[in-house]
């Protein structure tokens, strides 16, 4: 069953339910959630989207991977609103205009645009969670490094200093935790060519690939610290371990 299937009133018991006995964090800039939100996954979904302690982000770009046929390799979708059954959320135009006028590989472009899409997912969890909020949806048609470094620079340069939240979706299937702490060992080490060996080499088990690559390298350009509850060995529950959020706080990377 997809999330599409739940009320607002079951989504927020479920969010009220996680909130128990975590610590709210004010300081969240990313989140990392599964392309596809449904029955088997919602509650370790809300289990991160509960750690956010404020509500009051002007915007939340959401980045997913979506290759296909696109002439266009980093299209954002021209929607002025869009609609799920909990209501309307407008699109920021001006931010939409500040990523198209920053590379040439950024366009504002429907030809990747169809009801497939995470946005629709991320938006329900979001409208339980935030209070007025606008959004930007990014696509990636194309996950060769070239384009997600040019994605990473843009999102690292323009919403740094913003009052911004970024959701990156993306899938680990539960039983490839080593690859999982291969990935942080990566991060750990600071060594972005092994990241990009990663993403080009062909062998990633991580659908959605080039999102989680660049949410991981934005996280970095931002000094923020991980939470992978996937990383802690008693968690043997997890149905995707990339699911998680990254916040800013003074202490290690990763824990």
């Amino acid at each position: 069953m997809n999330i599409t299937s739940f009320s607002r009133e079951e989504i927020l018991v479920k969010l009220e339910k996680a909130k128990n006995g975590i610590n709210l964090s004010e300081s969240v800039k990313i989140i990392f959630a599964p392309q596809s939100i449904n029955s088997r996954n919602i509650d370790e979904v809300c289990n991160v989207y509960a750690h956010l302690g404020k509500s009051d982000y002007d915007t939340v770009v959401i980045v997913e991977t979506h290759v296909g046929d696109a002439e266009k390799k980093l299209p954002m979708p021209s929607f002025k609103f869009v609609e799920t059954s909990l209501g309307s959320v407008e699109a920021n135009d001006r931010l939409r205009n500040d990523f198209a006028d920053e590379d040439d590989d950024f366009f504002i472009n429907d030809d990747a645009f169809d009801d497939d899409v995470s946005l629709y997912n991320q938006l329900m969890m979001l409208q339980c969670t935030l209070d007025e909020f606008k959004v930007l949806s990014i696509q990636i048609t194309d996950e060769r490094s070239f384009y997600i470094k040019e994605l990473v620079s843009a999102l690292s340069e323009i919403l740094g200093s913003k009052n911004t939240l970024v959701v990156f979706c993306c899938d680990l299937e539960p039983d490839k935790t080593d690859e999982l702490n291969q990935v942080v060992r990566m991060i750990e080490s600071g060594s972005d060519s092994e990241l990009m060996n990663y993403l080009n080499g062909g062998l990633s088990s991580v659908d959605g690939l080039g999102a989680f690559v660049c949410g991981l390298l934005v996280a970095k350009d931002w000094n923020l610290r991980f939470h992978f509850d996937a990383l802690h060995s008693e968690n043997k529950t997890a149905t995707n371990l990339l699911t998680g959020f990254a916040d800013m706080q003074r202490e290690p990377l990763l824990k």
